[in-house]
């Protein structure tokens, strides 16, 4: 069985109308369209692709020095599940998130020093910075979040009318356009039936579940009705958006594999800059959750899919999170999406755990400079031992950058892997274990104690 073809964008969504007498908002972001769909064909032989360079960042927590003179000056992600925004409803680090030896030894080299979780912020606390209208404030941090995070509102959901809206819809509408206040929706339990869009005029918006009995918002919604990415049954165009304890789920049918398209099927896009997810499952078949551009933050999260499941070309990492293949046939975990050289687009995947069934690709070339890096990550044996496919486009062997950093199991062994894998060295895998990866100390929160 071979992985199907990945489709095409959909055109641009269109603006809600400007009611009469309002003045006209600024044009949204423009969107990246795909490229044609990638035919099927077998693996080449790869040639050896060299090393890229790339200069390591400054850690974040150094460009914030002065104004927090008092507090932790170094951070790195070589501690345990790194907890960069470790919240109230953080989940237990990985098991396998230990710091590893060669690292203990690189910052010893380096002379920076893994620090214990409760300090990797760099704030006196996690409660005393998520509570309401905190005084504690960040220099670093972008002057429009610290405004809205000052002033706090919070709107109920609940199916059975307690709430102040019965749909999630409905409170997402009750947001008013040009929003500058940290608005939490708090998403009572049950499984809520409707497709629902952020518009990009509402930032600062946060969706919040029990962690004890998770909300569902289900749709099932399909390409062949929607367009791919318009398919999802969640999209978030709007910048600061958050979410915690939420089941995000595309009830379409599984992919017969009868149709080359027509059949993907999205839970959620994230398309608006700076989101942090924490805590919540993305679940579908082909094409689950949809990365599409920004930087994000995943933690503790839980992602499910059969082919291309993770796509898109945010800036993303990924931390302390299961990828969970349930493809019976071949597959692929990821289709990142960097086109240009000069796109910052690229995800990176630290100490995740990889499970499920199939004879399943990390990542596949859909687009020409795809980047993707799992590092200090369980790969179970449903890893095809090649680990990575460029289905037949051998000139991508030269542009994509496919990076492995001291991942453990079954399925990490690079004896097998394409000639184009970077078995990343120390120096190599820095910039990717450092949460300014995201340029996060700009924006990065933990949730909300509610």
């Amino acid at each position: 069985m071979s992985l199907p073809p990945h489709p095409h964008f959909s055109p641009p969504i269109v603006s809600p109308p400007t009611p009469a007498g309002s003045p006209a908002p600024p044009p949204p972001p423009p969107r990246r369209l795909a490229p044609p769909p990638l035919p099927p064909q077998s693996l080449p032989p790869h040639p050896v692709v060299p090393p890229a360079s790339r200069p390591p960042p400054l850690p974040p927590i150094l460009r914030r020095a002065e104004a927090m003179a008092s507090q932790t000056s170094t951070t790195e992600l070589g501690e345990p599940a790194i907890c960069v925004g470790c919240g109230p409803h953080a989940t237990s680090p990985n098991p396998n998130a230990r710091i590893s030896r060669s690292m203990r030894l690189y910052a010893a080299e380096s002379g920076v020093k893994p620090i214990p979780r409760a300090k990797i912020l760099g704030r006196a606390s996690d409660s005393q910075w998520a509570r309401p209208n905190s005084t504690l404030i960040d220099a670093a941090l972008d002057p429009a979040l610290v405004v809205a995070e000052k002033s706090v509102k919070v709107i109920k959901v609940r199916k059975d009318g307690s709430g102040d809206f019965k749909t999630v819809r409905d409170a997402i509408n009750s947001v008013p356009s040009g929003n500058t206040k940290r608005t939490i929706i708090y998403i009572g339990p049950g499984e809520y039936k409707e497709k629902v869009t952020v518009e990009w005029t509402k930032p600062f918006v946060t969706f919040y579940g029990s962690s004890s009995n998770m909300p569902i918002l289900n749709y099932d919604g399909t390409a062949s009705k929607y367009g791919t990415v318009n398919s999802a049954s969640v999209i978030v165009e709007s910048e600061y958006f958050m979410a915690v304890n939420i089941i995000f789920k595309n009830s379409a049918p599984k992919p017969d594999g009868k149709r080359l398209n027509g059949e993907q099927a999205v839970a959620m896009r994230i398309s608006g800059d700076k989101a942090a997810f924490y805590n919540c499952k993305f679940l579908g078949y082909q094409d689950t959750l949809c990365d599409d551009k920004g930087n994000h933050f995943f933690q503790n999260c839980y992602i499910e899919g059969t082919v291309d499941f993770i796509f898109g070309d945010g800036r993303s990492l990924y931390l302390g999170s299961e990828l969970h293949s349930i493809a019976e046939g071949e597959s692929a975990i990821t289709a990142q999406g960097k086109e240009q050289a000069g796109d910052d687009g690229g995800f990176a995947f630290v100490h995740c755990k990889i499970t499920g069934t199939g004879n399943t690709y990390l990542g596949r070339a859909w687009k020409e400079r795809a980047k993707v890096v799992f590092a200090y990550t369980y790969m179970g044996t449903l890893v095809n031992p090649e680990g990575w496919s460029d289905k037949g486009f051998t000139s991508r062997d030269k542009t994509v950058f496919y990076g492995e950093y001291q991942c453990t199991g079954p399925g990490a062994s690079t004896s097998k892997r394409a000639k184009y894998t970077k078995v990343l060295s120390n120096g190599e895998a820095k910039p990717y274990l450092d949460k300014s990866f995201i340029n996060a100390a700009t924006w990065l929160l933990p949730p909300p104690k509610l």
